[in-house]
C-alpha cells in the first residue's frame, strides 16, 4: 500500500503551495481598512434610518466611502499595499469618520416618516 503515503505527500505538497500563495498575497491584504470601511457604511445607514442624515448628506458620505474604496483598489493593484498607501487609507478614513460624526450631529435632520422612506 505505497499509494496512500504518496497521496498524503501530494496532499501536503498542495496544502503547502496554497499556504505559500496565501502568504505571498498577504501584503496586499487590508483587513483593518476593510472592517473600518464596513463600520462606517453601517454608521451612514443607521444615520439614514434614524433621520440624523438627510438624503443629500448620506449620498455625499457614501461617495466619500466610494473614493476610499477606489483608492484601496488602486493600492492593491500591484499586489502590495505599502506603508504609505496604508497610511493614506487610514487618513482618508479618519476624515470620513469625522465627517460622518459631524453630519449625524448637526442641526439637519429628517422627520421619522421621511427617514423610513429615505432609507429605501
Amino acid at each position: 500500500m505505497r499509494f496512500i503515503p504518496t497521496l498524503t505527500a501530494v496532499a501536503l505538497g498542495l496544502a503547502s503551495a496554497a499556504a505559500f500563495a496565501q502568504a505571498a498575497s498577504a501584503p496586499a491584504a487590508t483587513p483593518g481598512v476593510d472592517q473600518r470601511q464596513q463600520r462606517q457604511e453601517q454608521r451612514i445607514e443607521q444615520g439614514q434610518a434614524s433621520g440624523q442624515l438627510t438624503p443629500r448628506e448620506a449620498r455625499r458620505l457614501e461617495h466619500q466611502q466610494a473614493r476610499i474604496q477606489r483608492t484601496e483598489t488602486r493600492a492593491k493593484a500591484d499586489g502590495t499595499v505599502t506603508a504609505a498607501e496604508r497610511q493614506q487609507l487610514h487618513q482618508m478614513q479618519d476624515g470620513a469618520s469625522k465627517r460622518i460624526r459631524h453630519q449625524k450631529h448637526d442641526a439637519q435632520t429628517v422627520g421619522p416618516a421621511k427617514a423610513a422612506s429615505a432609507g429605501r
